[in-house]
């Protein structure tokens, strides 16, 4: 059933990644269409987490920050597939980095960096890094795909830009046999999810509400004293990204527990005040909100 799904699919995904970009938004307009007024697909979500952060904001305010916000959805979802077939060169138009040099920089120093990403902009594309320059090699840790098929079509795009996918998993394991073996590498984690309950060991205030946090990031940066880098990405127009690499620490085993975390939390916080139709609302990012804090829970202030 897997293959069959898949079999079926991507020659329409191909299709979609090779046309010209002109038709490609085109067909990113249709998406969004289909999306937001015939499916719908989490609207509700959508309009209670708006609702729920930004409750000075009118309802028009909001409305029209959650119908930019499905538009740039389904753009970032398109985007993905263009993946297959981008070529360095356009990828390199449309991804930029301000400063590559923050991480040529660290490289010298011999150090592994932890790259913290939020569901903001776009993370996608964030593989254009490695047309920079950079000679240590860049992993993503992610969720493995159900679909064993897909998965390895996914790996295999990273692998062209010289990137690789560990599964969440296996990223201690595998960080810790690249540091035995004095190999650098650069781990960027998307580290704003809602944990479960039974992982809920830290709390702190994001966008003025109290929710778990994962600190899975900067427990592996301590443990290895990586350096720390925030992955400020700005979408400047349609399809078009500048990318700023934002230092955190060069230390990790130097800052104070939780530090990083709260600054992490801090950068993000400031982008999606600024232009919050670029962050993942569909996420039940606050549903924990008004849940007592388990017993041993700290707060990160």
């Amino acid at each position: 059933m897997h293959a069959l799904v898949f079999w079926m699919v991507y020659p329409v995904l191909w299709i979609i990644s090779i046309l010209p970009f002109r038709l490609f938004y085109a067909v990113s307009d249709v998406v969004y269409f289909l999306v937001y007024y015939v499916i719908g697909y989490r609207k509700k979500v959508v309009a209670d987490n708006l609702k729920l952060v930004f409750p000075e904001k009118s309802d028009k305010e909001r409305f029209h920050i959650r119908k930019k916000f499905y538009s740039h959805m389904c753009d970032m979802f398109l985007e993905m597939i263009k993946s297959l077939s981008i070529s360095n060169r356009e990828l390199k138009k449309r991804f930029v980095f301000t400063n590559p040099e923050e991480v040529l920089r660290l490289q010298e120093n011999n150090k592994s960096i932890v790259l913290m990403c939020g569901h903001y902009a776009s993370y996608e594309w964030m593989i254009a890094l490695q047309l920079y320059g950079i000679k240590i090699r860049a992993y993503g840790v992610y969720k493995k795909i159900k679909n064993p098929y897909f998965d390895k079509l996914v790996k295999g795009i990273r692998s062209k830009f010289n990137g690789e996918l560990i599964p969440t998993s296996k990223a201690t394991m595998t960080i810790t046999k690249h540091e035995k073996e004095n190999k650098r590498g650069i781990y960027a984690m998307i580290a704003d999810q809602s944990p479960k309950m039974a992982r809920s060991k830290y709390w702190a205030d994001f966008m003025n509400i109290k929710v778990p946090v994962f600190t899975g990031s900067e427990k592996l940066a301590r443990e290895f004293n990586t350096a720390v880098i925030y992955l400020h990405v700005e979408k400047v127009s349609r399809g078009h990204y500048v990318a700023t690499l934002i230092n955190i620490t060069d230390n990790a085993q130097e800052e104070v527990p939780n530090k990083i975390t709260r600054t992490y939390l801090d950068l993000l916080e400031e982008q999606i005040r600024n232009k919050p139709e670029f962050y993942l609302w569909t996420h039940k990012r606050w549903k924990h909100r008004n849940t007592p804090l388990p017993e041993g829970a700290k707060i990160i202030d």
